[in-house]
This record gives structure tokens, sequence and C-alpha cells, in this order.
């Protein structure tokens, strides 16, 4: 495996004294690239991911066009779900659609067991490929946590209020919480296979579970994600785990003893209240997407976060969601180049 010459990023995800503070960017691989929309043209997403040199180059872009610290494998949360035998589909300008949605408790006893060596070998092909040859920084694994996994299973696709996915969850508890055993039991060994075949770190995106209230959190999706990181923790203790989710301020308070060594958090929670509640998490964020639509605003709020970052150890410079296609690459490049600059600054002064 070739040596990772920048581990910035792993040294903060452990909290551990860094020169300067890492970044990478979620979506960074992808819809923002012109070389990305040039293979889009000939590809779709499912096509790039099972071609392992064709999805090595673009998770690798980011890392030689930005500069950034970590990269991220490029794929979908709905990656592994074919292989549970879910018929879905990404459809341009709508997002996964699944054919046959989950409605009742025999829809989840038909989806099958997931073995991620036989059913994605082209995904551990990919990090394989990657982390032998081609990346010197820490390669960043991922899957969808159960409950944004449930949301597209039970509503066919993208919702904007998951009515469905909620009425299932209080209607039918049998039901939910096997459907959560199964997701979370994929989840698990899809999290594992990525580590062993090489990725340095793993992401739980949990892109949709703000929705819930705390209290639904707590009994309806915690244990899932209990059952998670325990399970990848036990054989891998030294990987750090990220916990991401969007709008989930008031569920920080869940992760304090799930074994999580990284909660990122999005723009509407400040660091400090996020170190009050998360005393000994590092933390991932938490700069707005939009910003990067007006560049020199988002320096400026670049320069904010970062002196509350550098207070103290184990922060991982991100955005509290993925990058818009419409962000310059041109502007991810000077961001990064920014918080590397002002950060070690910073850093040599404290």
């Amino acid at each position: 495996m070739k040596e990772i010459s920048n581990d910035l990023f792993l040294r903060a995800a452990r909290r551990e004294k860094v020169e300067r503070l890492p970044a990478w960017y979620m979506r960074q691989a992808g819809r923002s690239q012109p070389e990305y929309r040039a293979l889009k043209e000939k590809y779709s997403l499912f096509e790039i991911t099972h071609q392992p040199e064709l999805c090595s180059y673009v998770t690798r872009l980011p890392v030689e066009n930005y500069g950034v610290d970590a990269a991220v494998l490029y794929k979908d949360i709905m990656s592994p779900l074919p292989g549970m035998g879910v018929d879905v589909e990404i459809k341009t300008g709508i997002g996964p659609v699944i054919a046959h949605p989950i409605r009742r408790y025999q829809d989840v006893e038909s989806l099958a067991a997931f073995d991620a060596k036989s059913q994605v070998p082209y995904i551990l092909e990919t990090i394989k490929l990657l982390r032998e040859e081609q990346l010197d920084v820490p390669l960043i694994g991922f899957g969808g946590a159960p409950f944004t996994l449930a949301s597209y299973l039970v509503e066919g696709g993208p919702s904007k209020n998951y009515y469905q996915t909620k009425a299932l969850m209080y209607q039918d508890e049998a039901t939910w919480f096997a459907l959560m055993d199964k997701l979370a039991t994929m989840t698990a060994d899809y999290l594992s296979a990525q580590i062993e075949a090489g990725a340095s770190a793993v992401q739980l995106f949990d892109s949709w579970v703000g929705a819930l209230s705390r209290e639904d959190y707590h009994y309806y999706i915690k244990p899932s994600i209990r059952m998670i990181t325990t399970k990848v923790k036990a054989k891998h203790p030294q990987t750090p785990i990220i916990m991401q989710a969007v709008a989930a301020g008031h569920l920080l308070p869940e992760w304090n003893d799930v074994p999580i060594d990284v909660v990122g958090i999005d723009w509407r929670m400040s660091i400090a209240a996020a170190r009050d509640i998360l005393p000994e998490k590092a933390l991932q964020g938490n700069l707005d997407p939009a910003l990067l639509l007006a560049p020199q605003k988002s320096f400026d709020k670049a320069k904010t976060i970062i002196g509350e970052a550098v207070k103290q150890p184990g922060f991982i410079f991100n955005l509290g969601h993925g990058v818009f296609p419409e962000v310059s690459p041109s502007t991810l490049k000077q961001l990064t180049a920014l918080v590397h600059s002002e950060s070690e600054k910073l850093l040599k002064e404290r």
C-alpha cells in the first residue's frame, strides 16, 4: 500500500496536534468539476463506479486540483442496495428512484443478505487501486445510515417531508425495526469491507435524519447506529468513523456515548456550542455550501470558522453539506489554500 505522506486528516480525527487544519469537501469528487461533467456525457454514475480505473480517476481529481487533505471515494449511498435485490435508478434531476418501495414486513424479508466482496467487488477494487498506487492522502469510504436509506426505500425516491417513512416507523414497529436491522447489518459489513480494502476512515451519511425529534431518534434509530459503529470498531478499532447529518444539531447529545470519532456539524450550529455538547469528539464542518457561490464571503466566513476551530485540537474543515454543481473549482482551490495558510499562522501563534 502506498504510504500516506499527508496524515493531517487522520491526526485531526484522533484529536492529535496538527500544524494546520486539514480540509476536504463533501461531493468534492463530481458535479462541480468540468472533467467529471465531460465523463457524465458518456457514462452514468453507476457505470463510472463499476469501472475502477475511471472511478479512481474521479476520486483523486480533487486531491490533485484543490490540494485537499483527504479523498472521498466516488460512489453513491445507493451503491450497495442492488446487492440486496433493490431495483434502484439514479435519475437526472430527481435522484434515486426505487421501483418497488417497501410497504410491509414481507418487503423487508425479501431483501437479500449483503456481501460486499461478492456484490460490490468493483468498489473494493477501486479502493485498492487508489491506496496501492495513486493516493498519498487518506481515503474516506462511506455508507448511508439506516434512516436515510430507509427514507428512499419507503418513499420510493427523494422526499421533502418523509411522511410515508414516519408513518411506517410509527404504525408498524416490527417492520421498521426489521428494516433497521437489515440495513445496519449491511452497512456494518459494507464499511468494514471498505476499510479492509484500504480506506483510512469511513463516514456515515444520515442526510435526512434531522427530520426526526431527539426522542424518536433515540428510540427508532440510535440502536442501529450503535450496532453499525460497534461492529466496525470491534474489527477496526484504529479507523476513524465520522457521523455526518444535516439540520441535526438537536441530535448531537445522542452521539456522545456511541463509538464515533468525528461528528460533522452544519452552519446552523457554532463550533463552540458543538464542543460543549461533544467534548470528547473531533468535529468536522461547517461552512454553508451556498456561500461558495459568493467566493469572497465564503473566504471571510472560513476565516471566522478557522479562528474558532484552532482553539482546541480535533477539527476538520469541511462544508455543512455537499458542493453544489455551480461552484467554481477555482473557489475550492482558493478556499483550501486559505484554510491551510490561515490555520497554520494561527496555530503557530498559539
